[in-house]
């Protein structure tokens, strides 16, 4: 496979911000070398995203605001740049998995615009564990705090590059599951994944040197956690979709919250 040029590169981050974000970047080209280039962005997006909670968070603390509040201010803002697809995505596919239907009813299900008990009691929680976890982590120290932001945004979006990996099917034909699916070599997801976990490391050590250890942890298992939830899907489902995409970024930033806020 010839090396993507600089061009390349340019369609991928705007194929990774203008689909994964609401900021104004245009997406100029629509096909799998735009979306491979997409997907391996994908952390660049969420570090854009997750700087732009903590800016938040950090924002009311020097304003006097508690940490509660800061922490509400680091959730909402993320889904507010994601104009909710993601946490709607979670909300279909626990749908859809709580549907115990076979792959084309509950491909169904997902696809429907109201949203069931499964989705809403999984958003309610996974919203109140981000929120808490982030409560306490800009508790301890605002650098905690925008630690845990910035990581756990990135994290959720990296599981999208690993998501998105050669070998992955899709579970339809069309939408932006089946745009992103299967674009990735492995070694490239893999060698992302690498780097993105160094320079979290690298982040945690700006903070303390237990913190170097611990956020690397944090994105090891917010992978590992979205893995198992990837196959469980592909095995429900037949692939992924965009619904499921969706699921295991709020996963993975919810579990690396979780492995953050662990021994404060």
């Amino acid at each position: 496979m010839p090396e993507p040029s600089t061009t390349s590169w340019q369609h991928g981050l705007r194929f990774a911000f203008g689909t994964l974000t609401v900021l104004p970047v245009p997406v100029t080209r629509w096909d799998r070398d735009a979306a491979r280039g997409g997907m391996l962005c994908a952390p660049l997006a969420g570090l854009v995203v997750g700087a732009c909670a903590a800016l938040s968070g950090v924002v009311l603390l020097a304003l006097g605001a508690s940490a509660l509040l800061a922490a509400v201010a680091c959730v909402a803002v993320p889904a507010a740049l994601t104009r909710g697809l993601h946490l709607d995505g979670l909300a279909d596919t626990a749908d859809g998995l709580g549907s115990a239907k076979p792959a084309e009813d509950a491909l169904r299900i997902m696809k429907q615009s109201d949203i069931g008990p499964f989705g809403v009691i999984t958003v309610v929680l996974v919203l109140l564990a981000q929120v808490a976890a982030l409560a306490q982590a800009y508790g301890d120290s605002w650098a905690r705090g925008v630690l845990a932001t910035v990581v756990s945004a990135t994290a959720a979006r990296l599981a999208l590059t690993l998501a998105a990996r050669d070998g992955v099917p899709t579970a339809r034909p069309e939408g932006l599951g089946a745009a992103v699916a299967g674009v990735v070599p492995v070694r490239a997801a893999t060698v992302t994944a690498v780097v993105v976990t160094g320079a979290a490391a690298a982040g945690g050590a700006l903070v303390g040197a237990y913190d170097v250890i611990r956020t690397a942890v944090a994105v090891l298992a917010a992978l590992g956690v979205a893995e198992l939830l990837l196959r469980h899907c592909v095995r429900r489902f037949g692939g992924v979709t965009g619904d499921v995409f969706g699921g295991l970024a709020e996963t993975a930033a919810t579990v690396s919250l979780l492995v953050l806020s662990l021994g404060q």
